[in-house]
Protein backbone atom coordinates (compact mmCIF):
# COMPACT_ATOMS: atom_id res chain seq x y z
CA UNK A 1 0.00 0.00 0.00
CA UNK A 2 1.42 3.36 -1.01
CA UNK A 3 0.28 6.77 0.19
CA UNK A 4 1.04 9.98 -1.66
CA UNK A 5 1.45 13.46 -0.17
CA UNK A 6 -2.34 14.00 -0.27
CA UNK A 7 -3.06 10.81 1.67
CA UNK A 8 -4.35 8.98 -1.41
CA UNK A 9 -3.75 5.28 -1.07
CA UNK A 10 -3.06 3.01 -4.02
CA UNK A 11 -3.96 -0.57 -3.20
CA UNK A 12 -3.89 -3.87 -5.05
CA UNK A 13 -5.94 -4.25 -8.19
CA UNK A 14 -7.94 -7.19 -9.44
CA UNK A 15 -9.11 -8.16 -12.91
CA UNK A 16 -12.32 -10.17 -13.37
CA UNK A 17 -12.40 -12.41 -16.43
CA UNK A 18 -15.35 -14.39 -17.73
CA UNK A 19 -14.14 -17.25 -19.90
CA UNK A 20 -15.88 -16.99 -23.25
CA UNK A 21 -16.48 -19.27 -26.21
CA UNK A 22 -16.54 -17.50 -29.56
CA UNK A 23 -16.92 -14.15 -27.81
CA UNK A 24 -20.08 -15.23 -25.98
CA UNK A 25 -20.76 -15.95 -22.33
CA UNK A 26 -20.53 -19.70 -21.69
CA UNK A 27 -24.10 -20.99 -21.46
CA UNK A 28 -25.45 -24.45 -20.90
CA UNK A 29 -28.60 -24.19 -22.99
CA UNK A 30 -28.41 -20.79 -24.67
CA UNK A 31 -31.10 -19.12 -22.52
CA UNK A 32 -29.25 -16.17 -20.96
CA UNK A 33 -32.44 -14.32 -19.98
CA UNK A 34 -33.54 -17.35 -17.95
CA UNK A 35 -30.27 -17.17 -16.01
CA UNK A 36 -28.84 -20.25 -17.70
CA UNK A 37 -25.21 -19.13 -17.91
CA UNK A 38 -22.12 -20.01 -15.93
CA UNK A 39 -21.18 -17.74 -13.03
CA UNK A 40 -17.68 -19.22 -13.14
CA UNK A 41 -14.92 -16.69 -13.70
CA UNK A 42 -11.28 -16.02 -12.89
CA UNK A 43 -9.88 -13.32 -10.62
CA UNK A 44 -6.36 -12.17 -11.50
CA UNK A 45 -4.39 -10.05 -9.07
CA UNK A 46 -1.49 -7.69 -9.65
CA UNK A 47 1.02 -10.17 -8.20
CA UNK A 48 0.13 -12.78 -10.83
CA UNK A 49 -2.14 -14.99 -8.70
CA UNK A 50 -5.34 -16.28 -10.32
CA UNK A 51 -8.29 -17.68 -8.40
CA UNK A 52 -11.30 -19.56 -9.75
CA UNK A 53 -14.44 -17.75 -8.59
CA UNK A 54 -18.19 -18.16 -8.91
CA UNK A 55 -21.48 -17.34 -7.29
CA UNK A 56 -22.16 -19.55 -4.30
CA UNK A 57 -24.09 -22.74 -5.12
CA UNK A 58 -26.42 -21.73 -2.26
CA UNK A 59 -27.31 -18.59 -4.25
CA UNK A 60 -27.11 -19.85 -7.85
CA UNK A 61 -27.78 -23.54 -8.36
CA UNK A 62 -25.54 -25.87 -10.35
CA UNK A 63 -24.70 -26.15 -13.17
CA UNK A 64 -24.60 -22.34 -13.35
CA UNK A 65 -22.32 -22.01 -10.31
CA UNK A 66 -19.00 -23.72 -9.65
CA UNK A 67 -18.86 -25.40 -6.25
CA UNK A 68 -15.06 -25.80 -6.34
CA UNK A 69 -14.55 -22.05 -6.88
CA UNK A 70 -14.43 -19.32 -4.24
CA UNK A 71 -17.54 -17.16 -3.93
CA UNK A 72 -17.60 -13.43 -3.05
CA UNK A 73 -18.92 -14.05 0.45
CA UNK A 74 -16.06 -16.48 1.19
CA UNK A 75 -13.56 -13.95 -0.16
CA UNK A 76 -15.05 -11.27 2.09
CA UNK A 77 -14.66 -13.44 5.20
CA UNK A 78 -11.17 -14.49 4.11
CA UNK A 79 -10.15 -10.85 3.55
CA UNK A 80 -11.23 -9.92 7.08
CA UNK A 81 -9.45 -12.96 8.52
CA UNK A 82 -6.27 -12.31 6.55
CA UNK A 83 -6.15 -8.63 7.47
CA UNK A 84 -6.65 -9.40 11.17
CA UNK A 85 -3.94 -12.09 11.08
CA UNK A 86 -1.40 -9.82 9.37
CA UNK A 87 -1.95 -7.05 11.91
CA UNK A 88 -1.92 -9.48 14.85
CA UNK A 89 1.36 -11.07 13.75
CA UNK A 90 3.02 -7.68 13.40
CA UNK A 91 1.76 -6.53 16.79
CA UNK A 92 2.88 -9.81 18.40
CA UNK A 93 6.33 -9.38 16.86
CA UNK A 94 6.61 -5.88 18.31
CA UNK A 95 5.49 -7.24 21.71
CA UNK A 96 8.23 -9.89 21.59
CA UNK A 97 5.81 -12.80 21.20
CA UNK A 98 6.89 -15.52 18.77
CA UNK A 99 3.90 -17.00 16.92
CA UNK A 100 4.72 -20.43 15.49
CA UNK A 101 1.30 -21.09 13.96
CA UNK A 102 -1.91 -19.13 13.38
CA UNK A 103 -5.13 -20.83 12.26
CA UNK A 104 -8.44 -19.01 11.93
CA UNK A 105 -11.68 -20.86 11.34
CA UNK A 106 -13.59 -17.72 10.41
CA UNK A 107 -17.29 -17.81 9.67
CA UNK A 108 -19.62 -15.37 7.95
CA UNK A 109 -23.34 -15.09 8.60
CA UNK A 110 -25.78 -13.94 5.92
CA UNK A 111 -28.82 -11.99 7.03
CA UNK A 112 -31.37 -9.44 5.93
CA UNK A 113 -30.79 -5.75 6.43
CA UNK A 114 -33.58 -3.37 7.45
CA UNK A 115 -34.23 -2.61 3.77
CA UNK A 116 -34.76 -6.34 3.14
CA UNK A 117 -31.51 -6.78 1.21
CA UNK A 118 -29.16 -9.68 1.93
CA UNK A 119 -25.71 -9.01 3.36
CA UNK A 120 -22.91 -10.64 5.31
CA UNK A 121 -24.13 -9.20 8.61
CA UNK A 122 -21.66 -10.85 10.97
CA UNK A 123 -18.21 -12.35 10.73
CA UNK A 124 -16.69 -14.34 13.59
CA UNK A 125 -12.91 -14.75 13.61
CA UNK A 126 -11.65 -17.68 15.69
CA UNK A 127 -7.87 -17.40 15.70
CA UNK A 128 -5.98 -20.26 17.34
CA UNK A 129 -2.32 -19.55 18.09
CA UNK A 130 0.66 -21.74 18.74
CA UNK A 131 3.27 -19.69 20.59
CA UNK A 132 6.95 -20.45 21.13
CA UNK A 133 6.51 -19.63 24.84
CA UNK A 134 3.49 -18.97 27.06
CA UNK A 135 2.18 -15.40 26.93
CA UNK A 136 -0.14 -13.39 29.12
CA UNK A 137 -3.74 -13.96 27.97
CA UNK A 138 -4.66 -10.33 28.64
CA UNK A 139 -1.83 -9.19 26.37
CA UNK A 140 -2.94 -11.59 23.61
CA UNK A 141 -6.52 -10.27 23.93
CA UNK A 142 -5.21 -6.69 23.75
CA UNK A 143 -3.22 -7.51 20.60
CA UNK A 144 -6.32 -9.02 18.98
CA UNK A 145 -8.26 -5.86 19.86
CA UNK A 146 -5.53 -3.65 18.41
CA UNK A 147 -5.34 -5.83 15.28
CA UNK A 148 -9.09 -5.44 14.78
CA UNK A 149 -8.87 -1.67 15.23
CA UNK A 150 -5.99 -1.43 12.72
CA UNK A 151 -7.41 -3.70 10.00
CA UNK A 152 -8.12 -1.71 6.84
CA UNK A 153 -10.82 -4.14 5.74
CA UNK A 154 -12.61 -4.15 9.11
CA UNK A 155 -12.53 -0.34 9.08
CA UNK A 156 -14.13 -0.35 5.62
CA UNK A 157 -17.29 -2.36 6.30
CA UNK A 158 -20.52 -2.15 8.29
CA UNK A 159 -20.51 -5.87 9.09
CA UNK A 160 -20.30 -6.80 12.78
CA UNK A 161 -16.93 -8.44 13.35
CA UNK A 162 -16.35 -10.52 16.46
CA UNK A 163 -12.97 -11.93 17.49
CA UNK A 164 -13.15 -15.11 19.60
CA UNK A 165 -9.59 -16.33 20.26
CA UNK A 166 -9.46 -20.12 20.66
CA UNK A 167 -7.28 -22.18 22.96
CA UNK A 168 -4.40 -23.90 21.18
Amino acid sequence: VVSDSKGVVAAASAEVIIVTRDGKLPVSDGDFLAGHYSRGHTLRFDGGVSIAASASPSVVRAPWSVEAAVDPEEMFVAALSSCHMLWFLDLARHAGIVVEAYVDEAEGVMGRLERGKMAVTRVVLRPRLTLAAPADEALIAELHHKAHEACFIANSVKTEIVVEPQAA
